[in-house]
């Protein structure tokens, strides 16, 4: 198996959209810190960070993303879009999308749990975290960090999350090659993109929705509110659409959502 690093990479993804220019770290505190200092330094939109393990991995709502080395794949994406805000949540989204649309090639239990999982078969496969910085102008980047369990094994995973996370190779049987994953998923992501940029959000909403657990009940935790509902979809700016229990429409900007039924 090609061993897993920036030369590699650098030569396989040379002249492409993302990854033309890739910063590979054997071990980071957090690949999306990294591409954030970058970024304030200058770098170009496609600037990719890879790291083949991290110390300090993060997760939304400030959660561990456990990182081990020579296993899965963890990685931030600089993306310097037009500055209104709204496309920061286009582009988790967008992310997601082109995630499930990758690992739905390896296994086809593929799902999309808002606003940043994947899941195969009720457990999580990979997670997304944008973070950006903004100025008076609007957006003046946007770091996409993606991790994806390729070929940990459950005993590789601490207890705490052994059962509600899973990777490829314990859905498939088959250890999966990190370099060609990675360069995969950053062409799909390329091509999502560069789609955005022509067609807009429309596209992605379908196909996220394609991928979606739709007409799922679901407990939404968002600030100090608890609310209970069918998931009805996203919206144009991609919000969450909740049905709650008095059949009321309830519009999601944020919050934490667990599959109850």
């Amino acid at each position: 198996m090609v061993d897993f690093n920036g030369e590699i990479l650098a030569r396989l993804l040379s002249g492409k959209l993302i990854g033309s220019r890739v910063h590979f770290f054997r071990e980071v505190d957090s690949t999306n810190d990294e591409a954030f200092k970058l970024a304030l330094e200058g770098a170009v939109e496609g600037t990719v960070v890879v790291a083949d393990a991290q110390r300090r991995g993060k997760g939304r709502l400030k959660r561990i993303w456990q990182s081990p080395a020579g296993c899965n794949l963890y990685t931030s994406l600089i993306i310097r879009p037009p500055p209104e805000p709204a496309h920061a949540s286009r582009i988790t989204l967008m992310a997601g999308v082109a995630v499930a649309e990758l690992l739905s090639q390896y296994c086809p239990q593929v799902a999309l749990k808002w606003p940043n999982d994947v899941q195969i078969r009720g457990k999580k496969v990979s997670g997304i975290l944008t973070e950006m910085r903004t100025s008076g102008k609007g957006i003046d980047f946007i770091i996409v960090g993606i991790g994806i369990n390729i070929n940990m094994r459950r005993e590789d995973f601490g207890e705490e999350i052994r059962g509600i996370s899973t990777s490829l190779r314990e859905e498939t049987g088959v250890e999966v090659p990190r370099v060609d994953l990675t360069v995969k998923l950053f062409e799909n992501f390329a091509s999502w993109y560069v789609r955005y940029s022509g067609e807009g959000f429309e596209p992605i909403r379908d196909m996220w929705l394609k991928y979606s657990a739709r007409a799922r009940h679901v407990q939404v935790v968002s600030g100090d509110e608890v609310m209970r509902g069918e998931v009805m979809g996203i919206d144009g700016s991609g919000a969450l659409l909740l049905l709650d229990e008095n059949k009321i429409t309830r519009r999601i900007i944020a919050g934490d959502v667990a599959i109850i039924g």
